[in-house]
């Protein structure tokens, strides 16, 4: 394993006097809301944050800051302006998601992150990918020789996987792979996992219309994530490495139920050892030095901050230290990271005072 930072992990509790969001958020200002306000707008005016379609800042459970912009394009409609109630697409910040719902599964006994990951493709004993564990698919430490690149005309598992020959079944193609790493050795940011551990989990759930209602049964109608849609490929399974659209303030919901140690309302939907491991850095990043956890991105600052992290720049990050959240949505290339981290520490700095 990598050198790793020791981490504590940390949840901030629900004020008894500060109202579950459930169906709608409480509101509220910051003692220096002036300059909270001035930090979002930079989001929506500095050329080098690109476009920028929604900010959401919560601390102490009430909303202080919200902002839209931009447009919404489709296929057989005009362009709409983005507001409260657009359907915003995660990106990868689904593999967070389905972090929770793996989550439910291990508190109930029905899965191990030990056990052998249990994966058709890989059920013979002589092939080396049948040493592949749960955890490792967590990790995105299994080995398989996915390639995660978004520029067109270079190799891509992942372009390939979710529009081409692996569309229709993601898990199967990714399973498919060979290994290029012995399991548990070697971090490897990769889609293809995340929807092989989706099918796992439909195994135990139920594919298609069973899966769907999982989600919202377990998940989504608990803390009142009503605005989101899941997508599944054609094998019924939930493309969990990429696609759930919803509200920006009903991602923030499933931000909170993180901060909040998987409480909500009283019930633990997830229990907090579990919650507790998405702050936990199991690997760095070799390319940009990044901690990752499980399924989770860890800053490893001060503040105790993690962050669900999507394509171009969707975020929710969570801030057990500052009882606060984060929520980003819009489109930064990859280049651009490091402004659009800048500005989340201007955030944090704020709220801090």
């Amino acid at each position: 394993m990598d050198d790793l930072p020791s981490v504590q992990t940390r949840f901030a509790s629900q004020k008894s006097d500060v109202a579950w969001p459930t169906l709608e958020w409480p509101r509220g200002e910051s003692a220096n809301q002036d300059e909270l306000d001035a930090v979002v707008d930079e989001m929506f005016t500095d050329e080098k944050l690109a476009i920028t379609n929604a900010v959401v800042v919560v601390q102490g459970g009430r909303v202080l800051s919200e902002r839209y912009g931009g447009e919404q394009f489709y296929f057989d409609r005009p362009a709409e302006p983005i507001t409260r109630d657009s359907q915003l697409l995660s990106w990868s910040m689904a593999k967070s998601i389905l972090h929770m719902i793996v989550g439910t599964l291990v508190d109930e006994g029905r899965l191990n992150p030990d056990q052998l990951a249990p994966v058709p493709e890989w059920s013979d004993e002589a092939d080396p990918r049948h040493q592949i564990q749960v955890r490792d698919l967590l990790a995105m430490r299994d080995g398989l020789a996915f390639v995660e690149e978004y520029e067109i005309g270079q190799t891509s598992h992942v372009l390939e996987m979710l529009y081409g020959e692996g569309k229709d079944d993601m898990a199967a193609f990714t399973a498919a792979l060979p290994l290029a790493h012995e399991p548990g050795t070697f971090f490897n940011y990769s889609s293809g996992t995340t929807n092989i551990l989706s099918r796992i989990v439909a195994d135990l759930v139920g594919y298609g219309d069973d899966y769907r209602s999982y989600l919202e049964r377990r998940l989504f109608d608990p803390i009142g994530m009503t605005s989101a849609v899941a997508t599944f490929d054609t094998s019924g399974v939930f493309v969990a490495s990429s696609f759930v659209h919803a509200r920006a303030l009903d991602f923030a919901k499933f931000g909170l139920l993180y901060l909040r140690g998987g409480e909500w309302e009283g019930q633990q939907l997830i229990s907090r050892e579990w919650a507790a491991t998405a702050q936990v850095p199991l690997s760095v990043e070799a390319s940009t030095g990044l901690l990752y956890s499980w399924n989770w991105w860890v800053s490893g600052d001060e503040y105790g901050s993690y962050w669900a992290n999507g394509y171009e720049g969707q975020m929710i990050s969570v801030v057990p230290a500052l009882d606060a959240l984060i929520v980003r949505f819009g489109h930064t290339p990859e280049e651009n990271y490091l402004p659009r981290m800048a500005w989340r520490e201007r955030v944090l700095a704020v709220l801090a005072k």
